[in-house]
């Protein structure tokens, strides 16, 4: 087998320039909370493929089903001739995300490609042409995501113009707010977009519960309702970007379910299928059916390989009860990474919920973010055999997504490794 060096000289006469990787050590296998390199060296996985293999790598039931369907068929196109699985894997969703009133589900690729889905939901619905998105949000790399998303550097630079009638309001960020409350940072949302778009004109309020490559921003309480509230009053349908915050990832199957929210169109991806390729929106059914026959779809969208992966993978959360291992990951990892917050200045904040945390860095005594000490952190956890991640509009801030299945003891060794780092 190839080495990792030997690897990574044959990727720079292949591989477009323009994909990055964090490491590079190249995988031969992973299971549960580790992944091994080619050169036998193990890592402990806080990452889990960008919140993706939250089941773990090639968990048991998720590799049995795909296994039993690649010998059934591989694709038939469920727009050509349909099948069982997708229809099942809907029927989940709509029983699965928040809101008692009747759901309808269509299954896509991505996450960007369910965020694209629905925005054309809400603009046909409504009839109205305008999206209104966040201050350091992230919902995609095609031209409308990445107009939806605010960072430029490295998802929107260069690659315009974008899509129109996107309008961007500011975000609950209790760290860098003033100490706003989230009914009042929701009123001032929402007074901007009342006086810049006009309320009749907006057709949908996109908005992460949770921002993912934002930062882990956590809005204050009260935000995510008052906005729901706005919303219902204007005739603006709400969507719920959980693409990386739901399936047991924060605590709760979606994150919206912290505060009571009740998203008329919810996104999702990422950790639906245990790492096989697979994406959805799901929401009111007199939203969803109010598209014309045709108008929704796609050439992949629910394969039978990612729908079999997909329903394994639900099995697997309700089994193991992922959401409540999610929220003991919180209770092991947040003490730990408070430890390093008093003892360390740079520290300005440790948040999120479930096993999505993040530390945010700053220069002492300041808010001034503070990439170069977030990129050396992270790179002496590599060193030491820990995978992790950064994020933030700012680059500041150290994110940790562990595997919901990860096994106490490798958690605790993560965070040894993790404190050492900021040593």
């Amino acid at each position: 087998m190839p080495s990792s060096e030997e690897l990574h000289k044959r990727r720079g006469g292949a591989v477009a320039r323009g994909v990055g990787s964090v490491i590079t050590s190249y995988v031969d296998s992973a299971a549960g909370g580790t992944i091994t390199d080619v050169d036998g060296r193990e890592w402990i996985d806080f990452a889990a493929g960008i919140a993706v293999t939250s089941v773990g790598n090639s968990a048991p039931k998720v590799v049995e089903a795909v296994r039993a369907q690649v010998e059934r068929f591989t694709h038939t196109c469920f727009m050509v001739a349909p099948y069982e699985s997708y229809v099942a894997v809907c029927e989940h969703l709509n029983a699965l995300t928040p809101g008692g009133f009747e759901k309808r589900s269509a299954l896509f690729n991505s996450g960007a490609e369910a965020v694209e889905n629905a925005v054309k939901v809400a603009r046909h619905a409504t009839g109205r042409p305008a999206v209104v998105v966040f201050d350091h949000a992230y919902h995609g790399r095609t031209n409308l995501t990445m107009a939806l998303t605010a960072k430029n550097m490295p998802y929107k630079h260069r690659f315009g113009p974008f899509a129109g009638e996107i309008y961007r309001v500011p975000m609950s960020y209790p760290l860098r707010d003033g100490g706003l409350s989230g009914a009042e940072a929701a009123a001032r949302s929402i007074e901007m977009i009342e006086k810049q778009v006009g309320a009749e004109n907006v057709a949908a309020l996109l908005i992460e519960p949770i921002q993912g490559e934002g930062g882990f921003v956590v809005p204050a309480p009260g935000f995510l309702p008052a906005l729901r509230a706005w919303a219902t009053a204007a005739g603006v349908v709400f969507v719920a970007d959980e693409i990386q915050t739901g399936f047991c990832r924060t605590g709760d199957w979606f994150a919206c379910q912290h505060e009571g929210v009740e998203p008329d169109l919810v996104t999702l991806a990422k950790g639906i299928a245990g790492g096989l390729p697979l994406a959805a929106v799901t929401g009111r059914a007199e939203l969803m059916d109010a598209v014309h026959v045709g108008g929704l779809g796609g050439t992949y969208g629910g394969n039978p390989l990612a729908c079999a992966a997909a329903l394994a993978t639900i099995e697997t959360m309700h089994e193991l009860d992922l959401a409540g291992a999610a929220r003991r990951i919180e209770s092991l990892l947040v003490p730990r990474l408070r430890a390093i917050a008093e003892r360390d200045p740079r520290v300005a904040e440790v948040r999120g919920r479930g096993a999505m945390l993040a530390v945010e860095l700053v220069l002492p005594g300041t808010l001034t973010p503070d990439p170069v000490a977030t990129a050396a952190i992270s790179a002496a956890c590599h060193a030491a055999g820990l995978l992790t991640l950064t994020c933030g509009t700012y680059g500041n801030v150290l994110r940790l997504l562990p595997p919901l299945v990860i096994l106490d003891a490798q958690l605790n060794r993560g965070a040894d490794l993790l404190d050492a780092a900021f040593g």
